[in-house]
């Protein structure tokens, strides 16, 4: 099957390296032909002109994306001619903050307080009724941390706003947590659905450093409840492939932070501490193939972001119980370039790997 990929970035990469051995051919439609996957497909360089996106489209059995921040116009030009997984409705409403959260509210999934700010004088009010500290994040397209200012006292009001270019934003007010987690479901064309177990996740300015998998201490009713606020959510949009949810863990219970509707940084660990990786599954998803299980192969596992420069590489290529993923990129601050998996038999084990690749964390 010809499977098109909204993007060329690493998770794009990641989707065409799990669909080659299961006889796919990947399409890429981009911005730039010189993108982390376009080596591995054919790749459409659109420049927003219609007649090369209805190339790619006629060039593909089916389409998905790897990112949610990409033009919904060009998703229901695509839907025209070819089938799209998830569907637009999933698109549309994770790539809204204010969508994202009214849906959760609609489903009764606990989340953070919020409002919809498009000015100054939103903004004040939207502090008097939540309170501080709150966040201030644009509504479309921020991620690792970017578009964000948190706002400690009222005197920061008029720098979050310069921050956020007068762009729509929304308030939300500040949770106290335990830790951060995440889960990852999949869901076929025919209705199968399977989790993947809650991780815990360590982030650094935004970004996300290190998740281990499973997460530890985790009780059979919390990853329930987890898996409850998955099966509602999916139910609702009638989600096609792989969803994520960011989890903040506090004193009352699980918290949604924030849904992807697409494989997700989190999730990196399963390529080689799970009997399927997410990547694979999603691409099983969207073509109508039987999901592939879910359970992890060894008991504990790691993942770390290579973020700015690529450190010593070397020593991971030495280490039999650590995985080495370069994405090809340039080092630049702050930039994802790879990551590295780690598996274990022991939570001694898995530690003593973790502290070998401190130069790799903050």
């Amino acid at each position: 099957m010809k499977i098109g990929v909204l993007g060329v970035g690493q998770l794009g990469r990641m989707l065409a390296l799990s669909a080659s051995p299961l006889g796919h051919q990947m399409r890429f439609l981009a911005l730039s032909n010189e993108g982390y996957s376009s080596v591995l497909g054919k790749t459409f360089t659109h420049n927003n002109n219609p007649e090369v996106i209805k190339k790619f489209a006629d060039d593909s059995d089916v389409v998905t994306y790897e990112s949610e921040n990409i033009d919904i116009k060009i998703v229901n030009q695509i839907r025209k001619t070819s089938k799209v997984y998830p569907s637009d409705k999933s698109l549309h409403l994770t790539q809204h903050r204010a969508r994202e959260k009214d849906l959760l509210k609609k489903l009764n999934i606990p989340c953070a307080p919020y409002e919809l700010v498009n000015s100054i004088s939103d903004l004040k009010s939207a502090i008097d009724n939540i309170g501080l500290p709150a966040i201030l994040k644009t509504a479309t397209e921020g991620y690792d941390g970017k578009g964000q200012f948190v706002i400690k006292s009222k005197s920061q009001i008029n720098e979050a706003w310069k921050k956020m270019s007068s762009a729509e934003s929304i308030l939300e007010g500040f949770i106290k947590f335990n830790r951060e987690l995440s889960i990852i479901a999949v869901r076929g064309i025919n209705g199968d659905l399977k989790y993947y177990p809650l991780v815990e996740n360590s982030h650094h300015e935004g970004i996300l450093r290190l998740t281990i998998a499973p997460a530890q201490k985790i009780s059979k009713s919390l990853q329930k409840k987890a898996e409850s606020y998955m099966n509602s959510l999916i139910a609702e949009i009638n989600h096609v492939g792989v969803l994520t949810l960011e989890l903040f863990e506090s004193e009352d219970g699980l918290i949604v932070n924030e849904i992807a509707p697409r494989v997700h940084n989190s999730g990196h660990w399963t390529i080689e501490g799970a009997e399927t990786s997410q990547f694979e599954n999603h691409i099983r998803a969207i073509t109508n193939s039987p999901l592939g299980e879910t359970a992890i192969k060894n008991k504990y596992n790691a993942m770390i972001n290579i973020i700015g420069v690529h450190g010593p590489t070397n020593k991971v290529l030495k280490t039999n119980n650590e995985y080495l993923h370069l994405y090809d990129k340039e080092e630049r601050k702050n930039r994802k370039l790879g990551h590295i998996t780690i598996t274990s038999n022991s939570q001694e084990e898995l530690q003593k790997s973790i502290d070998n690749l401190k130069e790799y964390l903050p």
